[in-house]
């Protein structure tokens, strides 16, 4: 409640501020590369942003097929830790593939990998760029399969406040107080989500012990940006939130909470060139039970009470003059993390006798040099990367609690590397068409929570592995691009990628029984480890059109995506099945007229396992939003979430438990702002 209360005081009706037409900064970064014209980009402006049923960043990204998280699930019932990002069936695990900035600042968790979806507020987001592809040596690490490049509002935002009601008592706040600065400009934004939840069990398969999963999660975010001089300016920003679910029986609680700062500096004269710094200070927690057969009784398993993390970070970037036809960028970044999952587990009648300690460091430091030509209709571009990687300071330590004696003590040997990456690509424009190709060489460090956290879901139990290689991806595309005017485009691209040493959840061994890293797995249940296997090879299809006519606004985008693993040794059973959690098709269509607007949305069947045996459904969701204005400044707001009520099928059981994602949630609300 107190959260609550702190929370809605920010959303009390904001003062704005005139605007001050001598305003000369703008809080971008760069300006975007003219090697962008090869990739596969799609943006996503401010007014689709904020104009989603659901209003979260999350579904926003399902408007580009092919976009996935581990599970189909959103952030208000997914467990924490479930929330990767990757693109062209690159999936397999819950660590993200690509790279998702703010303002130039990675945000993926520094331990996990996976993204804290509710700490960013549509409402103080420009636009979102999303580019399909690896490689991207400019922002750094670990883009394998794509970027996606969220960036701040700017001077041109206004104050306002927004507040919804929806179903199972949920309630929904966000506010944004954008202000001059003298000769820049900045915004406080804050946002409160909570509800009581649904159950996730599907409907007939429930018990007494299942219950609704409800959530409640609060961010708080501040930038400013003010002008040094004429060609520089200053960006500072900052961020908090705390994320509380529940996952559908007692004790099973998991969450967050973290704390971000940055700053930036932005020169745009002759030499353009930018200098960022970032800190992350980051915590999770997850409990995990076990339920019995008629799922009557919970039993704690394992509790994550306190998985602290650290992410410091800094990169630059120069551009000097060379020209009207070229573009020379080069510079370089470095990241650490640091992190340490702290549990119990092995429960005797409810209480735990043992306690686990494993975490470590990672560090890459980096250089980059892209060039780009522009000859007339052509256009050229080239860039390389070199990484040092290192992993020290590995270890796993349990004891028994009631005497503290020690049961393992293990110290993992440091390590240590060097990965050299690059893309290259041309574009050849005629007319309104545009053709173009490129081709990529990316890799990804394992997460610290890969290398050394344990877990479970349900009866399956997932061990660490602290001997895990980097993944290296090689990627080619072909396209094209139909642009026949401003309001009308057309893309199509093809596209091959094959990842070499994937890492995944791979099956060892079936329950009841002891296993290592994990203690006990009943029966019914599965015992993985997280393995490097041979590859993921993937190819595919991705089409994406956009229409603007007038007050209508028509957008699609479908994926066809055929992902195979390739495996030996111990993992050969996997050979020529298709990665856990991948679909083979997906897309998205919206249909918006001035105050209306229609989203449907397509997933085809997946499965939940490395081994193809738990299959999940296909599904057609719909969702509507009505935004009916009653003052220049006051608009009456109706959305409504999977308005059909479709089954989303989000995991299945060994024993066949399926759980479901959201199902039909209605909104009611009001919008106040300039």
């Amino acid at each position: 409640m107190k959260i609550m209360i702190a929370s809605i005081a920010l959303f009390a009706p904001s003062f704005a501020v005139a605007q001050n037409t001598d305003i000369v900064v703008t809080g971008a970064a760069l300006p975007d590369a003219k090697s962008d014209a090869v990739y596969d980009i799609i943006t996503i402006d401010r007014t689709r942003i904020t104009a989603t049923a659901s209003g979260r960043i999350e579904d926003i990204l399902k408007d580009v097929a092919g976009l996935q998280q581990f599970r189909r699930t959103d952030a208000r019932s997914a467990n924490a830790t479930s929330q990767g990002a990757t693109l062209r069936g690159l999936g397999g695990n819950a660590s993200s593939r690509a790279l998702l900035i703010l303002d130039g600042v990675p945000q993926s968790d520094p331990f996990g990998g996976w993204i804290t979806w509710p700490a960013f507020s549509p409402e103080r987001l420009a636009q979102i760029r999303v580019t399909r592809g690896g490689g991207s040596g400019a922002f750094g690490s670990g883009a394998l399969a794509g970027t996606i490049d969220m960036t701040s509002i700017g001077p041109q935002v206004f104050s306002g406040t927004n507040i919804a009601y929806g179903s199972r008592n949920a309630l929904e706040a966000n506010g944004v107080l954008a202000a001059t600065l003298g000769q820049g400009h900045g915004f406080l934004a804050t946002s409160y989500a909570r509800g009581d939840g649904f159950i996730p069990i599907a409907r007939g398969q429930r018990g007494t012990a299942d219950q609704a999963a409800p959530y409640e999660q609060v961010s708080l975010a501040g930038h400013a940006v003010i002008a040094l001089d004429t060609a520089t300016e200053i960006q500072a920003s900052a961020l908090a939130f705390t994320d509380r679910r529940t996952r559908g029986t007692i004790l099973s609680g998991n969450g967050g909470d973290g704390a971000d700062a940055s700053l930036r500096v932005v020169h745009t004269g002759d030499w353009g060139w930018s200098a960022l710094s970032y800190i992350q200070a980051r915590k999770f927690q997850s409990r995990f039970v076990s339920i019995n057969a008629p799922r009557s009784a919970v039993s704690q398993t394992v509790d994550q009470y306190n998985v602290p993390s650290t992410g410091l970070g800094a990169r630059f970037e120069v551009r000097p003059p060379v020209g009207e036809t070229l573009e020379l960028r080069f510079g370089g970044d470095w990241r650490r993390t640091e992190g340490e999952t702290r549990e119990l587990f092995t429960y005797v009648a409810g209480i735990p006798t043992r306690g686990r300690l494993g975490g470590g460091e990672s560090e890459t430091l980096g250089a980059f040099a892209e060039l780009t030509a522009t000859l007339g209709a052509l256009t050229l571009t080239g860039s390389g990367r070199i990484d040092h990687w290192s992993i020290k300071d590995g270890h796993l330590q349990e004891r028994t609690l009631n005497t503290g004696a020690l049961l393992r003590n293990d110290r993992f040997i440091d390590r240590n590397g060097n990965e050299p990456t690059g893309r290259a690509g041309i574009a050849y424009q005629v007319g309104p068409i545009t053709l173009r190709s490129a081709a990529y060489i990316g890799w990804r460090l394992p997460t610290l929570n890969e290398l050394y956290r344990p877990f479970r879901v349900g009866t399956d139990a997932t061990a660490a592995n602290a001997a895990l290689s980097p993944e290296r991806m090689k990627g080619v595309e072909v396209g094209f691009a139909l642009a026949i005017s401003d309001h009308m485009s057309l893309t199509a691209t093809a596209f091959t990628n094959r990842l070499k040493d994937a890492i995944a959840n791979v099956t060892l061994g079936n329950g009841p029984g002891v296993f290592p890293g994990v203690g006990f797995v009943a029966s019914g249940g599965a015992y993985r480890q997280r393995q490097n296997l041979d590859a993921i090879a993937s190819r595919g299809l991705e089409l994406d059109a956009h229409v603007t006519n007038g007050d209508w606004r028509v957008s699609a985008s479908y994926a066809y995506t055929d992902a195979k693993v390739r495996a030996s040794g111990v993992a050969l059973p996997l050979n020529g099945l298709r990665p856990a959690q991948v679909a083979k098709h997906s897309g998205s269509a919206s249909l918006g007229w001035k105050w209306i607007s229609v989203t449907a949305r397509y997933v085809s069947g997946q499965f939940e396992d490395d081994q193809n045996l738990r299959a999940l459904g296909g599904a057609v969701t719909i969702d509507g939003v009505f935004n009916l204005p009653l003052t220049d400044h006051f608009t009456l707001s109706l959305r409504g979430e999977n308005i059909t009520n479709t089954r989303v099928e989000a995991a299945i059981s060994a024993a066949g438990v399926i759980e479901r994602a959201t199902p039909r949630t209605f909104w009611v609300g009001v919008k106040w702002g300039r």
